[in-house]
């Protein structure tokens, strides 16, 4: 018997959800995973236990929306380009990981003052 799509659409949650648990456990600096669709909306993410979040939910709306755009726009570079591999944009107050999967982004906070954004950015590739 093949599964519904609304069982395939909760099996891909619950995968993501399990991908950003991994993450989260990388690194002491991790503050935020989460995945975000195409139009910005929030599949699932988690907040590192302790940590009080930077955005209200209304920024985090507004910031996932624009991280879509972003990462849609550059895939229409990618026949010059190639394929967007990770996209960091540092701030005074935290470091933004972008990794796309499919039709996701994993979306990952860290502290600002680590040294290598690429090193955890490589591991999380390895969970994606």
């Amino acid at each position: 018997m093949s599964k519904t799509p609304e069982q395939k659409w909760k099996e891909s949650i619950i995968q993501y959800r399990k991908n950003c648990q991994k993450i989260i456990n990388l690194s002491k600096s991790i503050r935020y995973a989460g995945v975000i669709n195409e139009f910005g909306r929030t599949l699932t993410g988690i907040i590192k236990p302790g940590l009080k979040p930077l955005l209200n939910p209304e920024a985090a709306k507004n910031e996932f929306f624009i991280i879509s755009n972003l990462m849609t726009l550059r895939n229409t570079q990618s026949k010059a380009f190639g394929p967007l591999d990770v996209a960091t944009i540092r701030h005074k107050n935290a470091t933004i990981i972008c990794i796309p999967s499919g039709k996701v982004v994993y979306y990952i906070a860290i502290n600002p003052n680590v040294k290598s954004a690429f090193d955890i950015a490589r591991k999380v590739k390895s969970i994606v």
